[in-house]
């Protein structure tokens, strides 16, 4: 399958002088699912942002489809990738829900009456057709979450990027997060200390330390590897752990 992602000694380095990024070479296929994980302060959020075109290369490259990720290119890279950030209240910033989701689709000019059908489907789907009038600060952490995803999604992203997808998830939503995430039929890369939800839902794997790609390969034999995870500041998932 084609390259969909490709970042070439991605670099960046913060204000106060630390070096979130440091010479990061990474490719996602189309059509692929990835995990990324690391410890804290590995640089994996700051990645992310890179993907979106939230935060530009200050040295190396991001290209997105072919397209060089810069000022004149963010918006035709927010067309092609979606953004799920891991705090909801970042996304849900009005005063109805539905005004939320609706959202992206209007300031990216997309063809209004569609963009409501696919609010209308995404909302029945995730059980929240009957809040959309709500403002979300009414709304419970698990329902925040699939209502931003919702406002991601109604996008219809080439790319769908997430980050810690599960951290206020309840088992049920979690499970119900793990199904959605499966079925997505376009390319997915994850970022999370989650490691059982990387298992279930990641064909490959990145480990990050120090701003780096350390290792990548297929998700459930780097994610079995107990030294080269503790090497890098991580467990095993739970369900190799033996309780």
């Amino acid at each position: 399958m084609p390259t969909l992602i490709s970042i070439e000694n991605l670099a960046f380095t913060y204000p106060d002088g630390t070096r979130a990024i440091d010479g990061l070479t990474l490719e996602v296929r189309e059509g692929g699912s990835t995990g990324i994980v690391g410890a804290n302060g590995a640089g994996k959020s700051t990645l992310v942002n890179h993907l979106n075109g939230y935060i530009l290369p200050q040295e190396g490259q991001v290209r997105i489809d072919g397209i060089k990720a810069g000022k004149k290119t963010r918006e035709a890279i927010h067309k092609t990738v979606g953004l799920l950030f891991q705090n909801p209240d970042d996304q849900l910033f009005t005063a109805r829900m539905y005004d939320d989701v609706l959202f992206g689709p209007a300031n990216l000019g997309m063809d209004i009456a569609v963009a409501e059908a696919e609010a209308g489907r995404l909302l029945r789907e995730f059980g929240l057709w009957e809040q959309r009038d709500k403002p979300p600060s009414h709304l419970s952490h698990g329902q925040k979450r699939f209502a931003a995803l919702a406002a991601v999604l109604v996008m219809q992203p080439r790319v769908l990027v997430m980050d810690e997808p599960t951290s206020d998830l309840d088992p049920r939503n979690r499970r119900k997060l793990i199904g959605l995430v499966r079925n997505f039929q376009e390319t997915t890369v994850t970022v999370s200390h989650d490691l059982d939800f990387i298992w279930e839902t990641c064909n490959e794997v990145c480990i990050m330390n120090a701003g780096k790609i350390v290792a990548g390969g297929p998700a459930r034999e780097l994610l079995s590897n107990r030294e080269l995870l503790e090497r890098n500041g991580l467990e095993l998932p739970l369900r190799l752990q033996g309780f």
